[in-house]
């Protein structure tokens, strides 16, 4: 038993996957592909990111190319949508997680359970976010495993103030995903959860991925969509 709730037919389950996707990879569908095979999910919402307050110099591609290579990566994927909740704000303003995870809770509405998605390596940085100690009271923090993460030190990657209350409350496989569930509360006293995907590792680095790119290599067809890979070569991108 994963003590995850069966799903309530009147409630919809959705996940927000927002990130810079540049380019979005394999991983990054691997991922979602987990999340919602696991949880059950209605739907992921692929979100490219306007502009990362971490990030103030920009992607390396404009958002208008990652959002047409993150359309081309997920299509035909059941129960995958591209979502521009984190398109640019006016007036250059930077993009926070807290005001795009609000701004679509109060737009799905009281029926639909919201999750947020991403990878390890993103967990690590979220003391830096906007309120970070408020994102995991807003939507079920989902967590995927990435290369030199160690979850088992998740206590010291939380956001200040947000703390374990206890053991794990469930784990074990669902639908072939292993998932492991923790209860989080706050000084206030109020209670979320956070749900781990350990055994997802995938190795693939946007980062690694565009230097590559720039000096083309056969490894790179292994990590993107063809169609995202046609795409980066008609634009000449990452050059």
């Amino acid at each position: 038993m994963t003590g995850l709730e069966h799903k309530d037919q009147e409630r919809s389950r959705v996940a927000f996957y927002g990130g810079s996707f540049d380019p979005p990879h394999r991983a990054h569908l691997a991922i979602a592909r987990a999340a919602l095979q696991a949880l059950e999910l209605d739907r992921v919402l692929f979100a490219p990111v306007g502009s990362q307050p971490l990030k103030p110099g920009g992607g390396a591609a404009c958002f208008h190319d990652r959002v047409a290579m993150t359309q081309l990566a997920i299509e035909g994927e059941s129960g995958f949508e591209i979502s521009l909740a984190d398109a640019p704000r006016p007036i250059n303003r930077p993009n926070y997680s807290i005001d795009t995870l609000l701004s679509l809770k109060a737009e799905l509405g009281q029926a639909c359970e919201l999750y947020c998605l991403m990878g390890a390596d993103s967990l690590a940085s979220i003391r830096s976010w906007h309120r970070a100690a408020e994102l995991p009271f807003v939507a079920t923090l989902v967590v995927a495993g990435r290369p030199g993460v160690d979850l088992d030190q998740l206590s010291s990657l939380l956001p200040h103030g947000v703390v374990i209350a206890g053991e794990p409350v469930f784990g074990g496989l669902r639908h072939g995903v292993e998932l492991v569930g923790y209860a989080l509360r706050n000084p206030q006293g109020k209670q979320a959860r956070l749900i781990l995907l350990p055994a997802l590792e995938e190795e693939a680095n946007a980062t690694e991925l565009r230097h590559l790119l720039r000096n083309p290599t056969e490894a790179v067809d292994a990590w993107l969509p063809a169609s995202v890979l046609d795409y980066i070569r008609s634009h000449q991108l990452y050059k």
